[in-house]
């Protein structure tokens, strides 16, 4: 599997030549999701500015005419409205992609205070790769490579450790760290160092790099 960090939670995930985008952004985080090419499907989680946007995402499709999008009933109210067709695979549902397994997983974004932000949160196992979008939800499958929050309002670190630990994936990467300053960047030795401690391997990937992992 080979993974491209363009920033923050915009991912894409390359299996059998099949290029599968995560949550595209207009959010200058040192990538651009406009300038990928190739894509065969997008997966968006939820509806927050740093996850959706409907001009970035319409550029998307616009240069990858035969390029799927996924995503959840709450999302695909605003695609619907904007006019952009969607598959709908959310909490327990599958999809198969051209023999690529797609699995939704939970149905709430991690709550920040009370009901500020509370929006239904579509986490995505493709294949053995997970990504929960804005929680900390648990798919039904065992995961080998984790996109792991590791920045947010709705999240502490103490609970990203946890959940990596307890999915214990072979390999996990920061995402959502978009905020993150350069002169903070010691921040990713935390989860590295206890997640090494129990054989998980932490690995910053580099923006706009693409990677096999």
């Amino acid at each position: 599997m080979k993974i491209k960090k363009l920033g923050h939670c915009c991912l894409v995930i390359e299996i059998d030549g099949k290029r599968i985008m995560t949550d595209p952004s207009n959010f200058d985080y040192g990538g651009e999701s406009t300038s990928e090419r190739d894509i065969s499907l997008v997966l968006i989680t939820h509806e927050h500015a740093d996850h959706l946007h409907i001009e970035t995402l319409k550029q998307i499709l616009q240069d990858n005419p035969e390029a799927k999008v996924i995503t959840n009933t709450s999302v695909g109210r605003l695609l619907t409205e904007a006019g952009i067709s969607f598959i709908k695979v959310e909490d327990g549902e599958n999809y198969d992609f051209n023999g690529i397994a797609i699995q939704g997983f939970g149905n709430k974004h991690a709550q920040i205070y009370e009901d500020y932000g509370q929006v239904q949160n579509t986490g995505y196992m493709i294949n053995s790769f997970c990504y929960p979008g804005d929680s900390f939800n648990k798919p039904k499958a065992q995961p080998d490579i984790l996109a792991l929050p590791v920045l947010g309002p709705w999240m502490k670190m103490k609970d990203a450790i946890d959940y990596a630990k307890e999915l214990s994936p072979r390999v996990c990467f920061p995402v959502h760290d978009g905020t993150l300053k350069p002169f903070a960047k010691f921040i990713y030795t935390i989860p590295g160092n206890f997640l090494s401690k129990v054989g998980i391997d932490f690995k910053v990937l580099e923006i706009g790099k693409e990677e096999d992992i």
